[in-house]
């Protein structure tokens, strides 16, 4: 992307004084004078907020310009977000050199290994956090700076709702580690590895090692998992810069996209690009056919469906199946396929795959640079011959997308398989139930000798959905008994009302709707009764008759709430259904 589109061609005084009269066309204050805090007298208000503005060092001329805030949710407990300080600073610099004044303020930060008892039950109150914190202080645009998985959609839900000019930047990808001369990715290769550990296959000490070079750095996990699903998704939409999905957090190009993003911003306030211009019903279109050609994460569906519904677009899991058949998987990165997220950056990232689906594409789509999805792609090339990362559509790693929902009598709602990263032999089979009513069950009972399982079984796991999570864990990757992989079984046909990491594989159905908590099908399932999965046919049932079942639900007893105060009874009180984004229903 070329620096030199972005550069200014007049003074920054100039551009002051152009910014404040376009911007105070619509009468609306601005600045430093937005959302005046209420002492009764408005000029007492702007009077005061100068004056403690000129505490922090401000001058006059600075408090005239178009205020940019910038949202910084680095914590200790993220090492995702490690990068901020520098990626801020570079943010800054590109605000200032437009005539912006930068403000960095913090949102709750969500680091999903250091959540308990996961961050998607917070990632509402973080949409919120945003959303309020934006319309609480005084700013004309806002940078939403996040990168791990639950930060990047609850940042668009909550600038969506605020709909002030808005834009997505990103922490990037780790680059990859080694253990005896081969790549590391967090986490599809953790799961691998202690899957070989839990076999035998490893010992401690080589478990040991392997931890140590998992995470070779900072960033979000290299592979397709949901962080980099979601920042791919932010690129698609059109609400963050042209290649900005890609670029490993290490590498000086995340910085050249920091401060291309802090330029672009103040640009977006002058042609007041707001997200209700930008995240039409073309663009989550768009957003949902590059999910389909990445093998994106699951979790996008869901963070999709929450995002668009904020927006009053209402995304069915049967228009996501729609695109799924149209559209070709064609990136080869784990864990669909082989490669990491920087191979996919030197391949030219997000913008070649999207020219490679342009004709499939609603190339008049708006984004945040100002100009439509064509104008972005008119100078993109195709996927370059020389590498294997980005298939073109004659080739590809498979001729549907990566993933697929399902429907039947044990998920009336939907369900979601990532079809891509299942093994091909399970997508069409009939086994018995071996049932696990909670997260306890599994734990305590999983690796029993005497467990009634075969490789044929099902395992299916209940009452671990938004409500009966609590907050719908990634727990949906459920253990293979340690039996069966010690006997060399890989693979299980898996199924829940959980979700599984992006980053995670295997033949596992999740995001089974309504949940098991609230009394759906997935509630009456029983050790032995027979289940039979299609994904070729979008089909999951559970072969059992409906005597039986209106039998079963009459004696069910649901599980008494886990919270009775504060924020986690709100959540139980309103959280909606997987198939309606797990958003609260007064949002």
């Amino acid at each position: 992307m070329s620096a030199g589109k972005y550069k200014s061609h007049v003074s920054l005084t100039q551009l002051n004084l152009n910014f404040q009269a376009e911007l105070m066309k619509s009468g609306d204050s601005t600045g430093i004078k937005r959302g005046l805090t209420n002492y009764g007298d408005p000029e007492f208000s702007v009077y005061i907020r100068r004056a403690f503005a000129k505490a922090m060092g401000y001058a006059d001329h600075e408090l005239e310009r178009p205020i940019i805030g910038i949202i910084d949710t680095s914590s200790g407990f993220n090492s995702c977000h490690h990068n901020f300080p520098d990626l801020i600073e570079a943010v800054k610099r590109g605000v200032l050199s437009q005539g912006g004044l930068p403000m960095v303020f913090p949102t709750i930060s969500l680091g999903e290994m250091f959540t308990a008892p996961t961050t998607m039950m917070f990632r509402n109150l973080m949409a919120m956090d945003t959303e309020e914190m934006i319309r609480a202080q005084p700013m004309d645009g806002v940078v939403l700076l996040g990168g791990c998985d639950k930060t990047v959609p609850a940042q668009l839900m909550g600038a969506v709702s605020a709909d002030l000019p808005a834009i997505s930047l990103v922490a990037g990808p780790m680059v990859t580690g080694d253990y005896q001369g081969e790549r590391l990715g967090a986490c599809t290769d953790c799961r691998r590895f202690w899957r070989d550990y839990r076999a035998g296959v490893l010992d401690d000490g080589e478990i040991s090692v392997v931890e140590d070079r998992l995470c070779a750095s900072t960033g979000t996990c290299m592979v397709m998992g949901t962080a980099s699903t979601m920042a791919a998704l932010a690129e698609a939409l059109g609400i963050m810069l042209p290649g900005g999905a890609t670029p490993p957090a290490v590498m000086a190009d995340r910085r050249r996209q920091a401060e291309a993003t802090g330029r672009t911003i103040v640009s977006m306030i002058r042609k007041d690009l707001r997200p209700s211009r930008i995240l039409t019903p073309n663009a989550f279109e768009n957003a949902i056919r590059v999910l389909m050609a990445i093998g994106g994460s699951t979790n996008a569906v869901i963070h999709l469906t929450a995002i668009a519904r904020r927006l009053g677009i209402s995304l069915g899991l049967k228009h996501f199946n729609k695109f799924s058949d149209e559209t070709p998987l064609l990136v080869n990165v784990k864990p669909s396929g082989e490669y990491y997220m920087e191979d996919l950056w030197k391949a030219g990232g997000i913008p070649v795959v999207m020219k490679e689906l342009e004709d499939l594409l609603h190339g008049d789509a708006m984004t945040v640079s100002g100009t439509t999805v064509t104008d972005n792609l008119a100078n993109t090339q195709h996927p370059p011959e020389w590498q294997e990362v980005i298939r073109t559509r004659e080739r590809p790693l498979l001729e549907n997308g990566g993933l697929a929902c399902l429907f039947g009598n044990l998920a009336p709602d939907g369900a979601v398989i990532k079809r891509s990263a299942a093994s091909p032999h399970l997508l069409e089979h009939r086994g018995r139930a071996v049932v696990f009513k909670s997260l306890d069950d599994l734990h305590n009972r999983i690796d029993a000798p005497n467990l009634p399982v075969t490789e044929e079984s099902v395992i299916v796991l209940q009452n671990a959905g938004p409500i009966g999570g609590p907050g719908m864990p990634e727990a949906g990757y459920l253990p293979i008994p340690k039996k069966l992989l010690q006997s060399g079984v890989k693979d299980m046909v898996r199924i829940s009302d959980a979700r599984m990491s992006g980053t995670a594989f295997g033949t596992i159905v999740l995001h089974i709707a309504p949940e098991a908590a609230v009394g759906g099908t997935l509630a009456l399932v029983q050790d032995g009764d027979m289940i039979e999965l299609d994904v070729p046919r979008n089909r999951i049932e559970l072969l059992v008759d409906e005597s039986t079942l209106a039998r079963r639900r009459s004696n069910l007893v649901l599980p008494e709430p886990q919270f009775q105060r504060g924020y986690g009874k709100l959540y139980i009180d309103h959280v909606q259904q997987a198939d309606l984004g797990c958003d609260f229903d007064f949002l």
